[in-house]
This record gives C-alpha cells, structure tokens and sequence, in this order.
C-alpha cells in the first residue's frame, strides 16, 4: 500500500488575528496584504509538489490562502468540519479580562479530560473532535495520495490529536502560526507527524523587508 501525506496549512493572517479579535467558526473574515503575502509565499515555496487536490473548510480566509494554488487548475473542496472551532458569545469581540478568565478556565478543564467544557453558547472540544474525526474518517477513503490541506488554529490542533490519536488534553502542545505547516503521514492504522508549523517559506518575506530598509 502506498503512503497517503496530507499538507496542513493554517491560513494567512487576518486583521482580527492582528488585532486579536476572536474569529471562530462563525467569524468569515477575508486576509489582509500580509494574509495575502504570506499565501504566495507558500505557494512559491510548495508550487512544485504534484498535490492531488486542495481540501479546505468553508471559510473564505481558507479559500484565499490556497486561492494561488486553485489558479492552476487543481481540484478544490470545500468542508465545514475544517471550520474554526465555535467560540459562542466571544466571536468577533477583542479579549477582556472576564473572557480571558473564562477561556483559562476552559482550557484548564480540558487539559484535565473535561471535553465537554466550552465558552458560553460555544462548541466543546468534544464537539470539534466529533466533527474532525469524520472529515479523518472522509480522508482515509479518499483516493489520492498527496492532499493539501487548509484550515484553522484551533481547529487544527484538534486535527493533530485525531489524526495521531491522541488526547484532546494535548492540543495545546501544538503551535500554530499564520500559513504554518505541517505534514502527516499515513501509517496502519493512523498518521504520523513529519513536519510541525514550519514556516521557513515565510523567509523571503523578512528578506525583501530588510532589504527595502538597507
């Protein structure tokens, strides 16, 4: 049998990621010049691969990040299992001391097994990992073997612990930067992690800005 690998990109960025308003599943916020900058970046850096077809969820700062790789014709999906997790009534809003205090306390009880804590009128992490396992499961029965993959923070993270089975306690062991990748690769009966958040096609980037500064 011959290996599946799947490229799991997060997104550019955003101007709620800079200004650190909460998007979530719910929040359809588009990329910004740097969102937009960090995309080709990564498409220069990864053009070359013989990807199958582009995966991504249904939010268009997914779509906008993969959108130089659409432009070559490849075969696209859209999945809402890959949407950011739910943050309920914190969606769009900048972080208070009160939210920061409940978002703590939701991350302490899910490092501690409770998955079924969420932030008020939000999804769990029982909920995300539901919705995760079926678009895994989707993926194990899909034909191709090179995929690309776009999709979220959090939700990514929660992917990580299903593709590697792993418990949803470790979700926050894993980073993720805007357009940082990671790669997986299929082994009976799971996937194994090659590549974790990497970003060094992210360098041209700081290259050609200290240049225009010389």
């Amino acid at each position: 049998m011959r290996t599946k690998t799947i490229y799991i990109l997060r997104h550019g960025q955003t101007d709620y990621n800079l200004q650190g308003i909460v998007q979530g599943g719910g929040v359809d916020t588009s990329l910004n010049d740097t969102g937009r900058q960090q995309a080709r970046a990564f498409h220069a850096a990864y053009s070359h691969l013989p990807f199958e077809a582009v995966l991504t969820s249904s939010l268009q700062r997914t779509h906008q990040t993969v959108a130089p790789f659409l432009e070559n014709g490849l075969p696209w999906e859209q999945f809402a299992d890959l949407n950011e997790m739910g943050w309920g009534d914190q969606e769009g809003k900048a972080s208070t001391p009160r939210s920061h205090a409940e978002y703590q306390a939701v991350l302490t009880a899910w490092d501690t097994g409770n998955y079924h804590a969420a932030m008020p009128n939000g999804e769990s992490a029982a909920e995300l990992a539901t919705r995760l396992q079926r678009f895994v499961t989707t993926l194990r029965n899909r034909p191709e073997e090179l995929l690309l993959i776009c999709s979220h923070g959090r939700a990514m993270r929660g992917l990580m612990c299903v593709l590697g089975d792993l418990p949803l306690s470790r979700m926050n062991s894993f980073s993720h930067a805007n357009t940082g990748l990671w790669v997986a690769e299929q082994v009976q009966p799971g996937f194994r992690l090659t590549l974790e958040n990497d970003t060094s096609h992210l360098l041209t980037l700081q290259d050609k800005q200290w240049k225009s500064l010389r």
